[in-house]
């Protein structure tokens, strides 16, 4: 009888050993549980940041894009404004030509080829910066298009690590 009352000892010393095992795991297991949870809910506020990221690039990019086109439309208006009075210039300086050659009205074509070389200067330094503007715009769009681009890489890397 003695021996089994030992056997029993023994026995219940391992059934208490394993519970406290048992728990210990248990509690182990709920802690990595919870922090999975926590992983799951920062990743999707990762993507979620990520997405409204890529989704404000795009819109500066759209609104960049409009301001690009605009300054485009405006160079070009410009450049067919410098023209014009370019050409303004010219008929201005054979006026004075002729006018000289005449000897007649020779102050009024002064006048003349000095307000069409005033409106010329004008344009050429309006036109210089709406050139610059346009560059400006163009260096924007090619730094919002390398940084979608990194976006897209870190989104693979992403993808790629699930």
């Amino acid at each position: 009888m003695g021996k089994l009352k030992e056997e029993n000892a023994v026995l219940r010393s391992k059934i208490n050993k394993l519970q406290i095992l048992s728990e210990t795991q248990a509690d182990e297991m709920k802690k990595l549980e919870k922090k999975l949870e926590e992983n799951k809910i920062k990743e999707e506020k990762e993507a979620q940041d990520l997405e409204a990221m890529v989704q404000h690039v795009e819109q500066n990019l759209q609104l960049m894009t409009k301001r690009a086109a605009k300054a485009e439309n405006s160079a070009a208006k410009l450049r067919q404004e410098n023209a014009q009075l370019q050409a303004e210039l010219r008929n201005s300086r054979l006026e004075n030509e002729a006018l000289r050659a005449g000897q007649a009205g020779l102050a009024a074509a002064k006048q003349n080829a000095e307000v069409a070389l005033q409106h010329l200067l004008q344009v050429t330094t309006s036109s210089q910066a709406s050139i610059r503007q346009l560059l400006s715009g163009a260096e924007s769009l090619q730094l919002v298009a390398d940084l979608l681009k990194s976006i897209d890489r870190i989104a693979e890397v992403s993808e790629d690590g699930q």
